[in-house]
């Protein structure tokens, strides 16, 4: 049943990714489909003029992958793994991941060739982020990083070694004037959408979110394994409008709005202690943050 699951999941995915695409545009040369979850490059190749005329054309399709390759190993360098890192650091700072990656990059599929008048060739090519979820997914922290450690969420000091952290913490009243949450306590959700628009939220393979004292709400320690490796830890969108009627989320998702990016590398998102408790206390009682039903709205 759970693999069956994941199967229409992914079909329902796969119809609405047809619709709405979030493209982050790295180089000249391609970029990242984070709704259809694919790394997408582009190799222009001449042909051979040494070689025979019949064999001119065959000679610039493999010049054009061959650029392809470097293009697209050059994208998957620049994605952001998390807040702290890419995956260029990474490859830096092992070996086995370097290797990996560049195995999974020569591995590209070609999608589409175009012949131009001149005689050059553009060759199209993508590569799954599935094969970088399994690779990152499981990538243990830098040497020297900690963990933050957990902070009292009523006086912000650092909670007590050895004393057990109350998770489901009451939040306190929020200032008069202040708004609602979007999100309301005892209502059944099917996902969660945050609003990061305007926060300079950027995309990556393992974000966060993070409540106003910096504890985690949702992240790759709350998620499946086998959902986040086939649709990813979170699904992005441009259009708030599309993203409530994603399969990923639908049918009647919780919709936050972050306060602020986090991080570094601006890929981890904050939102209010209110919005962080009701999600707490509905995930306790339902999947949905377990099979990566969440989106993230950016610009």
């Amino acid at each position: 049943m759970r693999h069956l699951a994941i199967v229409i999941f992914l079909l329902g995915m796969g119809f609405f990714s047809i619709n709405a695409q979030y493209y982050q545009q790295l180089n000249n040369f391609g970029g990242i489909d984070w709704t259809a979850q694919v790394v997408r490059a582009t190799g222009i190749g001449a042909p051979n003029p040494n070689l025979p005329p019949g064999a001119q054309r065959a000679s610039a399709i493999e010049a054009a992958k061959v650029v392809a390759l470097r293009n697209i190993l050059q994208i998957v360098k620049g994605v952001y793994v998390n807040s702290e890192t890419t995956v260029e650091n990474m490859m830096l700072a092992s070996d086995v991941i370097r290797t990996k990656v560049e195995g999974v990059v020569r591995n590209y599929r070609v999608v589409d060739i175009r012949y131009v008048s001149t005689g050059d060739v553009e060759v199209d090519v993508e590569v799954p982020l599935a094969a970088f979820y399994e690779i990152f997914l499981n990538v243990s922290p830098q040497p020297g990083a900690t963990a933050a450690p957990d902070v009292c969420p009523l006086c912000g000091q650092p909670w007590p070694e050895g004393k057990p952290y109350p998770r489901n913490y009451p939040v306190p009243s929020a200032p008069r004037g202040t708004p609602s949450p979007a999100a309301r306590p005892g209502v059944v959700y099917s996902g969660l959408i945050i609003d990061a628009r305007g926060l300079g939220v950027r995309p990556a393979l393992a974000p966060k979110v993070v409540d106003e004292m910096g504890n985690e709400v949702y992240g790759t320690g709350n998620v499946s394994r086998e959902y986040a490796v086939q649709v990813g830890v979170v699904g992005y969108e441009k259009d708030i409008n599309r993203a409530r009627t994603n399969e990923r989320v639908a049918d009647n998702p919780m919709v936050v709005k972050a306060l602020r990016a986090a991080g570094p590398n601006r890929t981890d998102v904050v939102i209010r202690n209110a919005d962080a408790q009701v999600i707490r206390q509905a995930a306790q009682n339902l999947n949905f943050l377990e099979q990566c039903k969440v989106m993230i709205i950016l610009d």
